[in-house]
């Protein structure tokens, strides 16, 4: 089997332990949770490069990640799928329901991911083809300015080379404004273009429920029968360039070789989170169930085949599920992860526990990732010319206030930091520009975090409604 995508070359330079320090960048501890991601997703180029029939054979360790809300579940298999430029989508295993019921089916994760993967085939191709489509534009609206001469039928021999010299000043008054065009020295004149319109009527479905996908589906077959139309419209050049650009990127792209790039880059590199599988799992109580537990039984067992390896139909494809990655997540507070099916417990072998955030840890999260709140609000603060620093001491009270918070009211995590953070800063994020005007210096200190923060935290019946 061979994998004309760039995803082999991608991950050939990420080691396990590298992929781990790409993680850390943006998410603090759970070192047990980030070593597992990785090797799963070595396997994934090991796989790729041993023999073709082994190839066939070897199958993703799918995870059972356990933990609360807010330790950084969604985050770290977010962030695997950037570092592997892989297919990802995060769906709730408690919004699809049994076969037979209303709602969404559990194949249609599957067509989400393709949908994923087929814009991001799309986007690297435009990309690739972006400078042949920028010139293109740039000649249709010199067209529309300064439309080249053209030698009028039946003329001859010398009648020809008197018509040179206006050919030669047609070109060079093109290539000026070719210049300015690039320049953006133009960009607030108006032309008038021709955009193309297709005209996809508005579809209604009588008798028997048709779920989103498939109403999308028929309205783009018919829609893809019906002849596209110009519309004449009266735009600026800077917009015209932005509405050509999509046009003519578009007829440079084989969408035929796309669909069988993304539905390769799905089956082999696509990972698919199932958040809240705890939601669906039953306690098993000995008295025989029934009611809900009944149809979240069901949603399991319709899992079971699109986990363990099937074929789906989507609008692009048949896509095979085999060699997916699946990383289930729960804070299973009630349910256990054994009273998920055997069969759905044997397809999630790799089970995780990740650990709850200390103080320390906060004090690590307001600080160190790329993406930390307080680098947010700096940079926020910043497109108001406004300098903002935390002092360090300021750090170790939010991650302290955070902390008892979560202990006394709810434990939500680094989520509560958004809230703590929120509450600090909003009089600042008020204030600017119109009392604190531009140029200006904000110092978050411990005492003014004290301030803001301390009276709350004490006031437990207060907290509970605004931290």
């Amino acid at each position: 089997m061979r994998f004309p995508y760039s995803m082999t070359e991608v991950l050939k330079d990420l080691t396990p332990r590298q992929i781990v320090a790409e993680l850390d960048q943006y998410i603090i501890g759970q070192h047990d949770a980030k070593r597992n991601v990785a090797i799963a997703l070595r396997n994934r180029w090991r796989r790729m490069n041993s023999t073709a029939d082994m190839q066939r054979e070897i199958t993703p360790n799918n995870i059972l990640m356990i933990g609360a809300t807010g330790v950084g579940k969604t985050e770290i298999a977010r962030r695997l799928a950037k570092v592997a430029d892989a297919p990802f989508i995060k769906v709730e295993a408690s919004k699809f329901t049994e076969v037979g019921y209303v709602g969404r089916d559990v194949e249609s994760m599957v067509r989400d991911l393709v949908e994923q993967s087929v814009n991001m085939v799309r986007a690297a191709k435009k990309e690739a083809v972006q400078a042949r489509a920028q010139q293109l534009v740039e000649d249709v609206i010199l067209d529309i300015l300064i439309p080249p001469v053209k030698p009028a039928n039946g003329q001859m021999g010398f009648e020809n080379e008197k018509k040179d010299p206006d050919a030669e000043l047609n070109e060079r008054t093109r290539e000026r404004f070719r210049d300015k065009i690039r320049s953006g020295e133009m960009d607030d004149r108006k032309i008038e273009i021709d955009v193309l319109q297709s005209q996809t009527p508005n579809i209604g479905v009588m008798g028997g429920s048709v779920d989103d996908l498939s109403m999308m589906n028929i309205q783009e077959m018919i829609g893809g029968m019906m002849p596209k139309r110009g519309k004449k419209r009266k735009v600026t050049i800077a917009e015209a360039r932005t509405i050509l650009l999509e046009e003519e990127a578009a007829k440079l792209i084989d969408m035929d070789e796309v669909k069988e790039e993304a539905i390769r880059k799905a089956e082999d590199a696509g990972i698919i989170f199932i958040d809240e599988i705890d939601k669906v799992a039953s306690a098993r109580s000995g008295n025989g169930g029934g009611g809900p537990d009944v149809s979240r039984e069901g949603v399991q067992r319709d899992l079971l085949p699109i986990v363990e390896g099937s074929a789906v139909n989507t609008k692009y494809g048949v896509v095979h599920t085999d060699h997916i990655l699946f990383i289930a997540a729960g804070a299973f507070h009630v349910a256990k992860p054994s009273d998920l099916i055997p069969e759905l417990q044997g397809r999630f072998p790799i089970r995780v526990e990740l650990q709850s955030l200390s103080e320390d840890d906060f004090y690590h999260i307001l600080k160190e990732p790329k993406n930390a709140l307080t680098k947010q609000y700096v940079a926020m603060l910043a497109a108001e010319q406004v300098e903002l620093t935390f002092q360090d001491d300021a750090l170790r009270e939010l991650a302290r206030i955070a902390f008892e918070v979560n202990g006394e009211v709810e434990n939500i995590g680094a989520r509560r930091l958004q809230t703590v953070l929120s509450h600090l800063m909003n009089d600042f994020m008020f204030d600017i520009p119109d009392v604190i005007g531009a140029n200006a210096k904000v110092v978050v200190t411990k005492e003014l975090v004290g301030d803001k923060l301390n009276g709350l935290v004490k006031n437990r019946d207060l907290s509970q409604f605004i931290l």
